[in-house]
């Protein structure tokens, strides 16, 4: 379960492997949405997020959120990506997403990952390995929000 949970020794590297986590989750998913849309980047998410609460109750003990485990991070960047997905989707988008929806995913996400506002602070603060996947799942959920009110605003605003 290590390997899952460093996502295959990704969370290895240094510096930030958190953020090492989240681009390469990143890159991951932009492929995955490219290739099959939202319906594969949801259900890949879906199968991330089991692996991810498995792996962290195997290696994470009482108050530790390792460095190394990164697959917290991989859960929570898909879930910002699947708000830019979805709305690609549903205008039957076909092609690679657009900048800047996953800049902006990628960039509020590793924000509230590490400002850890709100629910994302107390879900860190439970100090049990369902904390270390439910940050992440936050700060994913507030980004994925985040982006979407900085498109309506672009899009709003800027082009109307």
């Amino acid at each position: 379960m290590r390997w899952v949970a460093t996502v295959f020794g990704l969370g290895l590297m240094r510096p930030a492997p958190g953020t090492w986590g989240s681009a390469a989750a990143l890159a991951l998913g932009l492929v995955i949405d490219r290739y099959t849309g939202f319906p594969g980047l949801a259900l890949a998410t879906a199968a991330v997020l089991v692996a991810g609460f498995a792996a962290c109750k195997a290696v994470c003990g009482p108050g530790e959120d390792p460095s190394e485990v990164v697959i917290d991070e991989v859960a929570g960047q898909w879930i910002a990506l699947l708000f830019p997905s979805f709305a690609f989707w549903m205008r039957d988008f076909d092609g690679w997403m657009p900048y800047p929806g996953w800049v902006a995913a990628f960039l509020l996400f590793r924000l509230f990952d590490i400002w850890k506002p709100w629910l994302v602070g107390r879900a860190d603060a439970r100090g049990d390995a369902a904390g270390v996947m439910l940050d992440d799942i936050w700060a994913g959920i507030f980004a994925g929000i985040g982006v979407v009110i900085a498109a309506g605003i672009a899009h709003g605003f800027l082009m109307g």
